[in-house]
């Protein structure tokens, strides 16, 4: 099969620890020709999606370290290779937020004649944290507000301390813990996160959450779902002096093993994931609450498969194979 990744820029990645690395060393390992490319590389030439990639496929049996300097390599060589978008067997979306929205609508197009992980209508609806408002059941009280005032009244009527996130971050950034007990930098940090100095048309939204005291000691659920179906799961705690899970924030990893009540979470979502072509997402939890849904370039396989000793890349192309034989089954395709 040809499957591309759609990514930032190979150097920027750690492949020990990052996803994108080792569902391309599946790939690799199983005799699929593998390409790389950026978001800037897709364009439209004569009515037809096309992308400038670069082919990346290597030898089998490396180590990642070595398998990841020798995509590297390949990255470096000024051949390119111009292929029409549906040309592709699969498509992985795996750049980091914030989302492309051009790339998206280029991509739109092909979404029933290559198969996209995340589909680019999933990855528009689903990339804001406003997505899990889709579940207002199973969600933390949240507000999302642009007016310095009403979100002042949101907290002070809450009575407690709260979280603000920005919309579009990633990663922890931009994501703190405001009270009533601060009121001088309350003013200031609410002002600075909706960019008050701009018209009201043009100020950001952010969202404020009820702040769920247990993260401290007992940090959130990160839940990876593929189709739907719970693969793998792990415990994340905050660093000392922060309540920020992210790993990149500083967190640790722990084993988990999914509760019920985590469970019947995933199965009240699963539906409108599937339906919105969101196959492969990362969901974050606290205290058997919904607080975050990761559908784009969603992270955790290498993490959980040291904690597990598992290898749950091998899931998610197996699942990649299936729906490509799915779309064209007449097709004649390399198989591991």
């Amino acid at each position: 099969m040809k499957i591309a990744f759609l990514m930032d820029p190979l150097e920027n990645i750690q492949p020990e620890t990052e996803t994108t690395s080792h569902l391309m060393y599946e790939c690799n390992e199983r005799g699929h020709t593998v390409y790389f490319l950026e978001p800037h590389d897709i364009y439209i030439r004569g009515g037809q999606v096309v992308a400038r990639m670069r082919n990346i496929t290597v030898q089998q049996g490396l180590t990642m370290a070595a398998y990841w300097q020798e995509t590297i390599r390949c990255a470096k060589q000024e051949h390119l290779v111009f292929e029409t978008i549906t040309e592709l067997d699969a498509l992985f979306l795996r750049s980091d937020p914030p989302l492309n929205y051009q790339t998206m609508e280029f991509l739109q197009t092909v979404n029933n004649h290559v198969f996209i992980l995340n589909s680019t209508t999933g990855q528009i609806l689903g990339n804001s944290k406003l997505y899990i408002l889709n579940f207002p059941e199973i969600i933390p009280e949240t507000h999302v507000s642009r007016d310095p005032s009403r979100l002042r009244k949101i907290i002070d009527d809450f009575g407690g301390a709260m979280v603000v996130k920005p919309l579009q971050r990633f990663g922890g950034e931009g994501v703190i813990k405001v009270s009533t007990r601060d009121r001088e930098n309350l003013n200031s940090l609410i002002n600075y996160y909706v960019r008050a100095y701009e018209t009201y048309s043009r100020r950001e939204p952010i969202m404020v959450q009820e702040y769920m005291k247990s993260v401290k000691q007992d940090g959130d659920i990160r839940i990876m779902l593929l189709n739907g179906e719970i693969i793998g799961a792990m415990r994340r705690k905050p660093k000392k002096g922060d309540f920020r899970t992210n790993v990149h924030a500083g967190g640790t990893v722990f084993h988990h093993q999914v509760t019920a009540r985590e469970r019947r979470i995933c199965e009240i979502i699963k539906e409108k994931l599937i339906a919105d072509g969101l196959y492969f997402v990362g969901i974050d939890l606290i205290a058997g609450k919904l607080v975050e849904i990761n559908c784009v370039s969603p992270g955790g396989i290498p993490r959980i498969n040291q904690l597990n000793n598992d290898r749950l890349e091998k899931k998610v192309i197996d699942f990649i194979e299936h729906n490509v034989n799915r779309m064209n089954p007449s097709a004649h395709r390399k198989r591991a």
